[in-house]
This record gives C-alpha cells, sequence and structure tokens, in this order.
C-alpha cells in the first residue's frame, strides 16, 4: 500500500489493532547472513538489498500488517565510519523504504489483500555508537545536540514517503524530547517506543513522565514500548493509554536474555501469543515483536487478534 492510499496507520489504529513484523536481525541471521558488523543489518542495504526485501516479505506473508525498515542503526555518522559519503548514505536510507514497499508490492501480489504499511525506523543515538548505551541512555549530550544528530537522516527518511516513522528503543527522556523535536514539519507520523525495564525507562526515569512528553505531540499516532521483556508489557501499556490517551504500541523482545560476552542468547522465551490479547485490552494497538521472534511468532500472533 502507497502512504496516498486510505486508510492511513492512524485510522486503522483507532478502528481496530494492527500486527508489526518481529525482529530484523534474526530473520535475516536465520537466512545465514552475518552481521556481527558495526552497522548490523543495516550493511545489508549496501551489499545484499534483496535480501532485505526477503525479510521483510517473510513478515508480510506471516501476517504482519507494517514492516519496519532496516535503519534502525543506518546514520550518515555510522556510514562515514565505513567510508560512505552522505550522499551514498542518504541513498541508502531512502532505500530501506524502498525495499520495504518493495516487499509489499510482493505480498499483494502473492495474494495478501488487507493493507500493508512501512515504518521507518529510526534508532536511538546509541545504535550508532553500537556499544549497547541505547540501552542505558544518557549520553551526556543536550536535547538540542540529539536533535541536531536524529533530524537529518529523519528529513531524508520523510522524504521517502513511508506511512509512518519508528522512533524507537529510546532509552530516556532527553532523547524523546530530541525526538519529538526533530520529527516536527516532516510531514511523516511517528509512533514513539522506549526499551523500558518495570515501570521506568531504561535510564530510570518513570513511565509516567516519560510518555507525558508525547501526549500532546499532533505528529505522534501510538506510544509504547519495544525491546523489552514480555513481563514488562502490561504495566507499561497501561501508563501509555492512561497519560497520553493515543494508541499503544508493543513489540518486546522474546524474553531471551543477551549474553554480551558470548555474543548469545541465553535462557527460555517467555512471550508468547496467548499474552496478546491482554495488551489489547490494555490498550495496545499495533502489536508485534522485535530482538528473537521471528515469522512463526508473528504468524500466531496475527491468528490469536483474528480470532479473538
Amino acid at each position: 500500500m502507497t502512504s496516498d492510499i486510505s486508510p492511513t496507520l492512524a485510522d486503522a489504529l483507532a478502528t481496530g489493532t494492527v500486527v508489526l513484523d518481529g525482529g530484523m536481525s534474526n530473520q535475516l541471521e536465520s537466512a545465514g547472513h552475518d552481521l556481527s558488523d558495526e552497522l548490523w543489518s543495516a550493511r545489508l542495504l549496501a551489499e545484499r538489498p534483496e535480501a532485505v526485501t526477503e525479510a521483510h516479505l517473510a513478515y508480510y506473508l506471516a501476517g504482519a500488517g507494517v514492516a519496519i525498515t532496516s535503519s534502525y542503526q543506518a546514520t550518515f555518522e555510522g556510514f562515514g565510519k565505513r567510508g560512505i559519503g552522505r550522499d551514498e548514505a542518504a541513498r541508502l536510507l531512502g532505500l530501506s523504504v524502498d525495499l520495504a514497499r518493495d516487499a509489499a508490492r510482493q505480498a499483494h501480489a502473492a495474494g495478501v489483500s488487507r493493507p500493508l504499511w512501512v515504518a521507518a525506523s529510526v534508532g536511538p543515538y546509541g545504535a550508532m555508537l553500537a556499544d549497547g548505551s541505547e540501552y542505558r541512555g544518557r549520553y551526556g549530550l543536550s536535547v538540542a545536540e540529539l536533535e541536531r544528530f536524529h533530524r537529518p537522516r529523519m528529513e531524508v527518511l520523510a522524504a521517502a514517503a513511508p506511512d509512518v516513522l519508528a522512533l524507537e528503543t529510546v532509552p530516556d527522556t532527553d532523547e524523546a524530547a530530541a525526538l519529538l523535536r526533530a520529527v516536527r514539519g516532516l510531514g511523516v507520523p511517528a509512533w514513539l517506543s522506549y526499551t523500558v525495564e518495570g515501570l521506568r525507562t531504561k535510564a530510570g526515569q518513570p513511565l509516567e513522565e516519560a510518555f507525558g512528553l508525547a501526549a500532546d505531540a499532533d505528529e505522534v499516532v501510538a506510544v509504547g514500548v519495544n525491546c523489552c521483556a514480555p513481563e514488562d508489557v502490561p504495566g507499561a501499556v497501561e501508563i501509555a493509554a492512561r497519560v497520553t490517551g493515543k494508541p499503544v504500541v508493543v513489540y518486546p523482545n522474546s524474553g531471551e536474555a543477551w549474553d554480551a560476552g558470548a555474543r548469545a542468547w541465553r535462557g527460555r522465551g517467555t512471550f508468547g501469543a496467548e499474552q496478546v490479547e491482554a495488551w489489547r485490552t490494555a490498550g495496545a494497538r499495533l502489536i508485534g515483536g522485535c530482538c528473537r521472534v521471528g515469522p512463526e511468532a508473528i504468524g500466531a500472533i496475527a491468528g490469536s487478534l483474528a480470532t479473538a
């Protein structure tokens, strides 16, 4: 679906529930692609763009209505470290949206009849650093400095005409404030999604304060959480819905724990499709998965929401 065809994603969220996709990285890794580079999945925009389209397509075919682009870790600064100039970096950012659009066209050609949307991922500043600081926040930068970092790539992504900007995995309120300032005037709606622990952001701020920043932001069509434990979702949904009155977006991790030393996932997953109806009852309207949540799980979520 192109962005000028009704319904918009905001319209769809106002009247029902939409299924998000799952983790881009695990889908690419399961297809045999090495993502050990600091650019993570963004590296494949330059080297294997067809693999990105295939990953999006797998989620659309599984039941997702929204695909999140592979631009989470795609920044001018990150590309610059790899010797990629600004013009080529801008092309690759725009390409991330085009690849998801192409996957939507292929899904429709394969018989998918429901609307399909594209969300352009805007990851946090810490994602560019590739040192795990997106899960801590408090980078030592001002709101104005963070806004100057985010705005240029958001302008490029917006020019590629996604249906929505996914301001995601935000660890603290300073970065959220910067993103909310940067999104103004771009002409593309956005959702704002924090990474959390319990009822606080990863940086420790209360979620009432964090979600309150977006309550009066007209550009923001949904607020919520992602890249968190499934157990952190119910409380966050309740607070987000109560504080903002907006539809809530949730896409947690599988529940496994990341062992940074071994660079491997440990433990058992705790995320199941049976949880999503309770989230919807609490106010969640855009539901999917993040790290380690693949097409099979997204299909189960779609099935659960369709029959509930």
